[in-house]
C-alpha cells in the first residue's frame, strides 16, 4: 500500500495532482469548460512525469446485469480517479458522483477538483475492504481495456 505516515493512500500522487491543479488554475484562470481544464491538467501532470488518462468509461451493473456506463474524467497513475468541475461551488451531488465512481471500481482514492473563481478540491477515499455486496468492483485492467474497445 502506498500510504504516508498519516495513513493517506497515494498521498504523493494526490499531492502532485493538487500541485498541477493549482498550476493550471493560476495559468488559465476560471471560465473555461471542464474539457479544457482536463487536457491542461493532463499536460501539467505529464510534465511532472505522471501518467494521466482522460475519459475512462466505467460500466455500472445491478444484480449482475450491465445497466449503463459512466465516464470518469481522469485516471492518474492507474490508482487515483479525478473528477473535474468548473462550477461556482462544489456541492454534495459532486461528492456523491465521485464516491459512486470509487464504489464501482477497485480504485480507492479520488480527487474532486473545481476550477472556479476560488479553486477548491476534495480528496475522497473508499477502501476496498468496505466494498461489499453482490456488485463486482472493476479492476484497473478492466477499466483500461474498456477504454480501448
Amino acid at each position: 500500500m502506498n500510504a504516508d505516515k498519516r495513513g493517506f493512500k497515494h498521498s504523493e500522487i494526490t499531492g502532485n495532482v493538487i500541485k498541477a491543479f493549482y498550476e493550471v488554475s493560476n495559468e488559465l484562470g476560471h471560465g473555461f469548460l471542464e474539457s479544457v481544464y482536463g487536457k491542461s491538467l493532463q499536460i501539467a501532470l505529464l510534465d511532472l512525469g505522471i501518467k494521466a488518462r482522460l475519459k475512462i468509461e466505467v460500466p455500472v451493473s445491478f444484480r449482475g446485469q450491465n445497466v449503463g456506463t459512466f465516464e470518469a474524467d481522469m485516471l492518474v497513475e492507474n490508482c487515483v480517479l479525478v473528477e473535474l468541475k468548473a462550477v461556482r461551488a462544489l456541492d454534495k451531488a459532486h461528492e456523491a458522483q465521485l464516491l459512486n465512481y470509487l464504489r464501482a471500481t477497485e480504485i480507492e482514492v479520488g480527487l474532486l477538483l473545481n476550477f472556479s473563481m476560488e479553486p477548491s478540491f476534495k480528496r475522497m477515499a473508499f477502501d476496498n475492504a468496505r466494498k461489499v455486496g453482490s456488485r463486482k468492483c472493476l479492476s484497473i485492467a478492466e477499466l483500461l481495456s474498456a477504454k480501448e474497445q
